[in-house]
């Protein structure tokens, strides 16, 4: 956060202040959680049904904030006053970003990957130049002008994922913090039952790319002929990346190790160089290649480009986590969040990890694909099966067409199961599991991570140490 006297701050909020010295000056961060306020800082009091913030506004201000930024007056307690304090904070990060010229702005968005790819881009950046970047997603409208605070005069670069769960919410994030540099990654059919269709997505994804100023830059995946169409709704330059021979950034000669690392060579207009990553899924080529598209644009020479990308690893909890137990059993934590997309990965990654090994999928209902919903689940059973899976626990009855498309693949030499919930999912593994195996964890937001969480403190009841998160096999 930049220095901001109490009166400049009510002017970028519409707010007016109550019990405030208008000189005072804001020198610490912006929190709305009153566990986390500082000296210098504001403390945002978000009303509630249950928690009301404005409880401990005097609490925030004996800890030694300068100010309550809130929608109703507490007595006593110097206040910014405003209508919504919510948009109040958009407000506030848009004026802290007009006041960073200096400042890049990577905003990227897609129906997967978001967040390890954001991951990817800000360890690059870092290389270059102070960054801030969010924790886990934090792509909504909270999260966003959040993040965007903690960026100060220091800051070269603020790397920020965008979600949407309709047309019109990339719009405002970036009304809120504007991208100078706008990667998309994909569109898939994530969050369908919201939008209604691919081109729906298509559409509401490509405002990323139309906030971009004209001496901007748009990062277009060009295996995705929905994010390639883009680079007409912008007049910034493009640079695409991928597979495809006319990507400007792209990879070839993909190959897979025995944990399903992938190496490539790295094909610029500066030249190739090989490339080895420490992540692991055939799907981290094109999460690294948009990263590597990035900084490349930002300065990075190619030589030290491919030795950072091999240097990459994980940062956001519960994606693509490979950790060894003790025992000999691989498992590969997934278990944040799923879509049919970010299935098909993870499915393609247990392959690749679990070459003549056993492999073992435990997956979950995957949420908001609407009409898709049924078919969506069919797919990733079937897909399960096609590849190979030795045993799949599908867990849930939400989740049971994926148990149903599995089974209909006539020459699968596998065995499904449909259990009732994530105790019984433990209880089979316990019971199956030896060494060797390699166990793909993985579904949407419904405590799919408790079993993981299980195979994680069984390996370390047996007395070893579980690889820490972020680790890979």
């Amino acid at each position: 956060m930049i220095p901001l006297r109490l009166a400049e701050l009510a002017a970028a909020v519409d707010g007016r202040l109550v019990a405030a010295d208008p000189a005072a000056t804001v020198t610490g961060s912006v929190e709305f959680d009153s566990r986390k306020v500082g000296p210098g800082g504001i403390f945002v009091a978000f009303p509630g049904e249950r928690v009301d913030g404005h409880d401990y506004a005097a609490a925030a201000v004996e800890a030694g904030v300068v100010a309550v930024l809130g929608t109703r007056a507490v007595p006593g307690v110097p206040t910014v006053l405003v209508d919504d304090a919510l948009v109040a904070m958009g407000r506030l990060a848009r004026a802290v970003m007009d006041r960073l010229p200096g400042l890049t702005v990577v905003g990227l968005t897609g129906s997967s990957g978001k967040t390890t790819t954001k991951d990817l881009i800000a360890q690059l950046t870092t290389r270059l130049g102070p960054t801030v970047a969010p924790p886990g997603s934090f792509n909504n409208e909270l999260g966003h002008p959040y993040t965007a605070l903690r960026a100060g005069p220091e800051t070269r670069y603020l790397v920020m994922e965008k979600g949407a769960r309709g047309v019109g919410h990339v719009r405002y994030l970036c009304d809120v913090v504007p991208p100078r540099i706008s990667v998309v990654l994909n569109v898939g059919v994530a969050h369908l039952g919201e939008f209604g269709s691919r081109e729906t997505i298509a559409l509401a994804k490509g405002e990323l790319v139309e906030a971009l100023p004209a001496d901007g830059l748009a990062v277009l995946n060009a295996d995705d002929d929905l994010v390639s169409a883009m680079a007409t709704r912008t007049a910034a330059r493009v640079v695409r990346y991928g597979e495809a021979p006319d990507a400007d950034v792209r990879a070839v000669d993909v190959t897979l190790d025995e944990h399903g690392r992938p190496a490539y060579t790295l094909v610029t207009p500066e030249g190739d160089a090989p490339v080895r990553l420490g992540l692991t899924g055939r799907h981290q080529v094109s999460n690294s290649l948009a990263a590597a598209a990035v900084a490349r644009e930002l300065g990075m020479p190619l030589t030290e480009l491919a030795i950072a990308l091999g240097e990459l690893g994980l940062v956001s909890t519960r994606r693509m986590d490979v950790f060894e137990r003790t025992d000999g059993v691989t498992v590969i934590d997934d278990s944040y969040n799923a879509n049919p997309g970010s299935m098909a990965a993870a499915l393609h990654a247990l392959t690749g990890i679990g070459q003549r090994r056993r492999r073992v999928a435990v997956l979950g209902y995957m949420a908001e694909l609407g009409p898709y919903e049924h078919d969506g689940h069919v797919e990733v059973g079937r897909l399960a099966a096609e590849l190979g899976v030795d045993r799949l626990l599908v867990v849930g009855d939400a989740a049971a067409p994926i148990h149903e498309g599995a089974i209909s693949v006539g020459d699968w030499g596998g065995e499904s199961v449909l259990l009732t919930d994530q105790a019984g999912a433990v209880e089979v593994l316990r019971r199956e599991l030896r060494p060797g195996d390699v166990v793909l964890v993985k579904g949407s937001r419904y405590r799919t991570w408790e079993i993981a969480d299980a195979l994680r403190a069984d390996s370390a009841e047996r007395g070893g140490n579980a690889a820490t998160e972020g680790d890979t096999a």
